[in-house]
């Protein structure tokens, strides 16, 4: 018997239909989801929208915070666990992607991403920021880590990084200094403020020994024109671009505040947000920080510059990725809460709560770089960023800080000279990428 739709229930229907239309994710409301992030400045504000989430989702989080050196750690109990794991969204250190992936730690995203019932018409992942996202979640593409054909997504980035110049423009104004634009420019400046502004050292960096000495000195590497491994995976640590980037992460010591030779990011970001130095170079993140009355005590005397160049420009690539464990009993809600957090909406919102955007369009926003200035100097500055700042092969943890940490911390506190440490560095990569099998072929 056929049916005749009455004003009122036609009108029920379309209700029904829109609302679902609206809000496709219902169906996992009364879920729960554990989602491990570090305790960084980003997922602070990022977790301030987690009510948000859930009103708009239905979908409950459970967030899992450590400190993030120690992070990867914890999540490799769980994710490795055969079975059923207790995390359902993992965010990781960039360089520790290859190594997920080996161990097939990580769901390739691209099920989710061709759904459409999951994902929506307008989630644009061409808007990401191209390096950001292959150097956090791409893999299996040119030298195993980079874009490529053979390239698959396991994550989308979430608190991403590039190198930019802080320095400190009533510094600068007073003593009629000009921003630099190479090394060799820096170097002399950082020098001279030290010895001629009371009570403010030249520049601040990271100097401890492991991963907070390599990042530091990655930071030169690039600009320097060195790298750390070759097409070949033969190690080129002891180049003579690595000698130079080497000698000026010694002279920026030499120049920064007393113990920033044991000093790891945190100290290093309080001596520029406490005005203790002149010039941070480094994340673009700590930006945001610099302009909050909460953390810094430069608020309003802060100028922003490209990253210095010396052969070529050469910016950080760096950050926080989320993905999906293999072991999660909850993918698909877990998908859907990577996709709200990194959707263009919300990633415009994050950034003007002072959170770090990962979309171009959003970096280029007029309002977002009306309220925040440093923007216009990530945008110019994005297309220098290099997502083969650091090889992010499986063994990259194994040459980080047990080799890298070791030598670079001995040269810069005179154990060693530099060449004999660089040297050293390089020999002991080459035994461990050999026993590796990547000279083999």
């Amino acid at each position: 018997m056929i049916r005749r739709l009455t004003a009122f229930s036609l009108a029920l229907l379309v209700s029904l239909a829109f609302t679902a239309a609206a809000n496709p994710w219902r169906q996992y409301e009364g879920s729960t989801i554990v989602v491990s992030w570090p305790a960084q400045y980003h997922f602070e504000v990022a977790a301030q929208f987690i009510p948000q989430f859930t009103e708009e989702t239905g979908i409950e989080v459970e967030l899992d915070v450590v400190e993030y050196l120690n992070m990867r750690d914890r999540q490799i109990v769980e994710i490795s666990r055969p079975g059923r794991g207790d995390m359902d969204v993992v965010a990781w250190v960039v360089f520790t992607k290859n190594e997920y992936v080996a161990n097939q730690w990580l769901t390739p995203l691209a099920p989710f991403l061709i759904n459409p019932r999951l994902t929506a018409p307008d989630y644009d992942i061409e808007d990401i920021v191209p390096a950001f996202l292959t150097v956090g979640g791409k893999s299996g593409g040119v030298k195993g880590y980079l874009d490529g054909p053979g390239a698959s997504l396991f994550g989308i980035p979430f608190s991403p990084e590039t190198s930019i110049m802080l320095y400190r423009q009533d510094i600068f104004d007073e003593y009629d200094l000009v921003v630099p634009t190479t090394y060799d420019e820096l170097l002399e400046t950082a020098a001279w403020i030290t010895e001629n502004v009371p009570d403010v050292y030249g520049m601040t960096t990271r100097g401890s020994a492991g991963h907070q000495v390599v990042h530091a000195w990655l930071l030169h590497l690039a600009p320097f024109g060195g790298t750390v491994l070759n097409d070949d995976f033969t190690p080129a640590v002891n180049s003579p671009e690595a000698i130079a980037a080497t000698y000026a992460l010694k002279a920026i010591l030499e120049n920064s505040p007393p113990g920033m030779a044991a000093a790891g990011a945190g100290e290093q970001d309080a001596a520029f947000l406490q005005g203790d130095s002149a010039i941070y170079l480094d994340r673009s993140v700590l930006a945001a920080q610099a302009a909050d009355p909460a953390r810094s005590r430069v608020v309003g005397n802060v100028g922003y510059a490209l990253h210095p160049e010396q052969v070529q420009c050469g910016a950080e690539t760096g950050g926080f990725v989320m993905g999906i464990p293999s072991n999660s009993q909850n993918q698909e809600a877990a998908w859907l809460f990577i996709q709200w957090f990194t959707s263009k909406r919300i990633d415009l919102e994050l950034a003007k709560a002072g959170a770090n955007p990962i979309r171009t369009s959003t970096h280029a926003d007029p309002e977002l770089q009306a309220m925040f200035p440093w923007y216009a100097t990530v945008v110019e500055q994005l297309p220098c960023a290099d997502p083969d700042w650091r090889p992010l092969i499986p063994e990259w943890g194994a040459i980080n800080a047990p080799i890298l940490g070791d030598e670079i911390s001995a040269a810069l506190t005179g154990q060693k000279t530099i060449e004999e440490a660089l040297d050293s560095a390089a020999d002991r990569i080459y035994e461990l990428l050999d026993r590796a099998g990547y000279y083999s072929w």
